[in-house]
């Protein structure tokens, strides 16, 4: 019975949960059976229960599936959302310098350095401007949360 449950699970634990689970349930109902027909309703019941088994782990991994894509655009929502605050954010407190150079720096992925040549000025200067753009941001966003 086990290598037959097997054979339609494909996994060891859910095959000999099967096996048992119709072993428990037999013992329950103590079913009225003629000796021949022992192996035959025993093969029977192990296939059915397998049969639920397979059912239950569709249905779990269709409402999985569901639940993933649900989370997944739920997640997106809250993204694009948090992006176009930031952007308001941005827009609205700091100065075009501040404006540019996070710019070059997020957007066009620059280092510090090359940021510094392309404005021409210092790379410390564009740290200290990274750095108050970022606090400035972070105050804001700590304010609008409480």
């Amino acid at each position: 019975m086990y290598r037959f449950a097997f054979s339609i699970l494909e996994e060891a634990e859910d095959a000999r949960d099967a096996v048992s689970q119709v072993f428990t349930q037999m013992w329950h109902t103590q079913p009225q059976l003629k000796e021949d027909s022992i192996t035959g309703y025993l093969l029977a019941a192990v296939r059915n229960h397998c049969l639920n088994t397979l059912r239950t782990r569709r249905q779990n991994a269709t409402i999985e599936a569901e639940l993933k894509a649900e989370l997944s655009e739920h997640q997106a929502q809250e993204r694009h959302e948090l992006l176009d605050e930031l952007a308001r954010v941005i827009d609205e407190h700091l100065t075009e310098q501040d404006k540019r150079i996070l710019a070059l720096h997020y957007d066009q992925e620059m280092t510090y350095r090359e940021t510094a040549q392309t404005l021409g000025i210092s790379s410390s200067a564009v740290n200290k401007h990274i750095s108050h753009s970022l606090s400035k941001i972070r105050s804001i966003f700590k304010t609008t949360e409480q």
